[in-house]
């Protein structure tokens, strides 16, 4: 009877402290107010879509590509292939930047009342930079 209810206890205990990935979906206003980013989970991964800007109308003008400099940046996919650790960390994703036309690997990690720090980074995490996105309510 103590297993059973050892048992019991600890399945409670990992279910009640057990992270869940699919908290980081919804929409965030990003820094400085530029953007609106929705988060959506396709499989097992998260993206993440520009889905408003500061101006509307603006293009993609500093994209590598030329084929998509004329592309709106509302509707632009900027955050890709998220995976998520179990302890309220998204990785191995990435995270383009529209001011420079750059991806950069990136993490992203929530606060406590549900607000995201978005590192992204070259090469190592300790060479980046976070940004603050408010969620949306």
């Amino acid at each position: 009877m103590k297993q059973i209810i050892s048992l019991l206890a600890l399945f409670f205990s990992i279910t009640l402290f057990s992270q869940n990935g699919d908290a980081l979906i919804g929409t965030y206003m990003t820094d400085k107010n530029e953007g609106m980013v929705e988060i959506t989970k396709k499989g097992n991964k998260y993206y993440g879509v520009l889905t408003w800007t500061k101006t509307p109308g603006k293009l993609d003008a500093n994209n590598p590509d030329k084929n998509q400099q004329g592309d709106k940046l509302a509707g632009k996919e900027i955050l890709k292939d998220f995976d998520f650790d179990g302890k309220d960390l998204w990785h191995n994703g990435t995270i383009y930047d529209p001011k420079n036309g750059k991806t950069y690997s990136c993490k992203i990690t929530r606060d406590e009342k549900g607000n995201l720090n978005v590192r992204g980074f070259i090469g190592v995490s300790m060479l980046g930079r976070t940004a603050f996105w408010v969620k949306v309510k």
